[in-house]
């Protein structure tokens, strides 16, 4: 199994504060069943900053530590890389890493409580140069969370969707959980990664996600995802399951 989000390299961002802490993690990831992990870091968020050459070379480091000690965990080199004006530039600067070696996919996030105006033109540079943007945990987005349907111009575009593993299983609150499931009924919802930060309050939860995806979608939905998930990293094609429009119903209310 294949964890394409993850913030388990040490002391870089609000993830695993130590190295005791990152294999502490890695031992987690492995009773999951989780035999790839994508070390994605926050990157120009406004708080943490981890260019690409940081990122490869601290990849590099845990992987040892993770060999030295027997832990049978292949870890990927990324970024979680925060939504900016600049992010073509920094692009062609080489600052950026993709889930693939060829530059095909990025995970994108959006601040918690808006969709900035300009991503729609953002994105579709990025889409004419060969870069598709991932959305990250959209379900946690505020603007998403209060309709669903504004995912879909972005969808239409191509751009992919990742869904946090604990918004599925509720550890992210009753709303958050309701809105996962509305926008994985309705095909919204691509791919599941952890997200996973810690051993506390932010754990992989990616087993049981899939099994919650798999009660409510079916088998069918869990392999689908698991692919996308492989073709992400390997810079594979995908193919998306067709999106469906959510339909509020109206009730009227006779006094």
């Amino acid at each position: 199994m294949i964890d394409l989000h993850c913030h388990i390299l040490p002391g870089i961002d609000d993830g695993a504060k130590t190295l005791e802490d990152s294999l502490d993690m890695a031992r987690k990831a492995i009773s999951q069943g989780i035999t790839h992990l994508m070390c994605t870091p926050h990157h120009n968020n406004g708080k943490y900053f981890n260019p690409a050459d940081q990122v490869i070379e601290k990849v590099a480091v845990l992987q040892q530590e993770l060999d030295d000690r027997n832990l049978g965990l292949t870890l990927l080199e990324g970024q979680e890389v925060r939504i900016t004006g600049t992010l073509l530039e920094d692009i062609a600067r080489g600052e950026i890493l993709f889930t693939d070696l060829d530059d095909t996919y990025i995970l994108i996030e959006f601040p918690t409580g808006e969709v900035p105006a300009y991503t729609k033109q953002l994105f579709f540079n990025l889409l004419s140069q060969g870069h598709t943007p991932v959305i990250v945990h959209p379900e946690r987005n505020a603007v998403f969370r209060k309709n669903p349907n504004d995912l879909i111009p972005f969808l239409e575009m191509g751009v992919l969707t990742q869904l946090t593993a604990p918004s599925i299983v509720g550890v992210f609150g009753k709303e958050i959980q309701k809105t996962a499931k509305q926008m994985l009924k309705h095909n919204m919802l691509y791919m599941v990664a952890s997200d996973a930060h810690n051993l506390r309050h932010r754990n992989f939860y990616l087993k049981e996600a899939y099994e919650e995806i798999k009660k409510e979608q079916g088998q069918s939905t869990v392999v689908a995802m698991q692919q996308m998930t492989k073709a992400l990293v390997n810079g594979d094609p995908v193919t998306t399951p067709d999106f469906i429009e959510i339909k509020e119903k109206k009730f009227k209310f006779f006094g």
